[in-house]
């Protein structure tokens, strides 16, 4: 026994070392967990639980017999036979319907209660769609920011490099500036041997070259001056711009936050952990066409079947409530003696069985809810055709949705890399002034672009694959 004590007891010990790991894999604030939230608290899902317990508690109402009658009546005056006096008349009886009458109607609204189970199916998976597809939305918004951010770095590296070039031209300004002291005439022979007017006309045209020799580099240096502080505002009116979509994208952000903590039942404050990479789902869907088996688990259609069946099962129990309904009864009649009687029975209480029948002779009614029945039965056909028809459309949607996605994921990572090594070409090449802002700039927006899609682009394929996960009804 001690031996069979310390076996159990190691078993336990390694179930749990087993048990440890697993369960320290799962993170907080995962997906998978924020599920688990959602269809545990959600408002919906929890009506639609609640009305499949209601409609299970049908089951044996209607599988019950009617409640039995009792009647109970007393003489105020006892009634006088012949052996003895009649005081009080009491009587029992108990109505059974048709054969299978009951069978029927529990077969009905047992088929409801797993009618009710897959709308709530449905629930939870609408509740895994809406989910993943805000979370999806949550982390491309969060990645947008993180992109913008760097972005701007990028701007303040080029802003610093056109601040060092408005400074070089700053310098040259100053240098050729008219304000400098000029230089002294040359002596030569001829200026001093010349007479005072000569010497006049000679300072003049000395003056007069050097004025035509030094302004044209002042306007030059004064233009390339100007040119560097606008392209300064350039850059600082593009950081703006950027730092303004930041903004916009963090109320975006706290806006599908509180979206998302409504599907959880949360506060609307309440914190989401939203991971910093963005990465592709890898449920990879490899169907052509919809195909009916594809179709065998969704609710919507489960729902219908179930439906259809229950409105077969009325027909049965519609068919046989036509036929009477027997009752089996007692009649109890309590008897007091009579002195004046000399009857053996007089005194002696009196029992009657007793058998009734009803007669449904009115067969409107009846003939009425058999044809109620089967238009039900031909409008839930209609209505099972219809979701097929809906489901194939979505699922087509949702496949080219992917497929789209994919190909445009692929498109600008490329698009993407390839901005990125012309951006780092530029900006080496507008350092050493040989490119101009424009045209940095552009491909800087370009870069910009390629990522955002890029990123929009995953999140396209996350959400197109939550979609035909919700139309297959694959779980979670």
């Amino acid at each position: 026994m001690k031996n069979k004590a310390n076996r159990k007891v190691l078993f336990i010990l390694a179930a749990l070392c087993m048990w440890s790991p697993v369960k320290s894999q799962q993170k907080p604030d995962s997906l998978y967990n924020y599920l688990e939230i959602a269809v545990k608290n959600n408002p919906t899902v929890l009506q639609r639980y609640y009305e499949y317990e209601a409609a299970l508690q049908k089951i044996p109402q209607v599988g019950s017999l009617p409640d039995p009658d009792v009647s109970f009546g007393v003489f105020l005056s006892p009634m006088e036979i012949i052996g003895g006096n009649q005081v009080a008349d009491i009587r029992l009886m108990q109505m059974f319907p048709w054969f299978g009458v009951l069978n029927s109607a529990k077969d009905e609204m047992s088929l409801m209660a797993k009618a009710k189970f897959e709308s709530f199916r449905d629930a939870k998976l609408q509740v895994y769609y809406d989910v993943q597809s805000t979370w999806y939305e949550m982390q491309k918004v969060k990645q947008n920011i993180g992109i913008t951010g760097k972005n701007i770095e990028i701007l303040h590296t080029i802003e610093r490099l056109a601040i060092v070039g408005f400074g070089s031209g700053s310098s040259t300004v100053g240098l050729s500036s008219p304000n400098m002291p000029a230089t002294p005439f040359p002596a030569t022979g001829s200026a001093t041997a010349s007479s005072p007017m000569n010497s006049m006309g000679s300072t003049s045209g000395s003056v007069a070259k050097q004025a035509s020799t030094s302004m044209p580099n002042n306007i030059m240096g004064s233009t390339k001056g100007n040119s560097g502080l606008a392209e300064v505002y350039r850059i600082q009116i593009e950081i703006g711009q950027l730092q303004n979509t930041i903004e916009i994208l963090n109320n975006q952000l706290n806006t599908l936050a509180v979206q998302f903590n409504g599907y959880l039942n949360r506060q609307p404050d309440a914190a989401v952990a939203i991971p910093d990479t963005l990465i592709e789902d890898s449920f990879q869907p490899l169907l052509s066409e919809m195909s009916d088996s594809t179709l065998f688990d969704n609710p919507m259609l489960g729902m219908i079947q179930y439906e259809n069946q229950s409105l077969e099962a009325r027909k049965n129990m519609v068919s046989r409530m036509g036929y009477p309904m027997i009752g089996l009864g007692l009649n109890y009649s309590v008897v007091s003696s009579n002195e004046m009687s000399t009857s053996p029975m007089n005194g002696k209480d009196m029992v009657m069985p007793m058998v009734t029948a009803s007669l449904p002779i009115y067969r409107k009614k009846y003939r009425a809810m058999k044809s109620e029945t089967e238009l039900l039965k031909s409008a839930n056909e209609q209505n099972y055709k219809s979701t097929v028809i809906s489901l194939q459309t979505e699922y087509y949607k949702a496949m080219q949705m992917y497929r789209d996605s994919k190909l445009r994921m692929t498109l600008y990572a490329n698009q993407s890399l390839l901005a990125s090594k012309s951006l780092d070409i530029m900006i080496k090449s507008y350092a050493a002034s040989s490119s101009d802002l424009t045209d940095l700039l552009r491909i800087n927006q370009q870069n910009l672009d390629y990522k955002y899609k890029q990123m929009e682009a995953i999140a396209d394929i996350n959400t197109s694959i939550a979609w035909l996960k919700r139309i297959m009804a694959v779980s979670q």
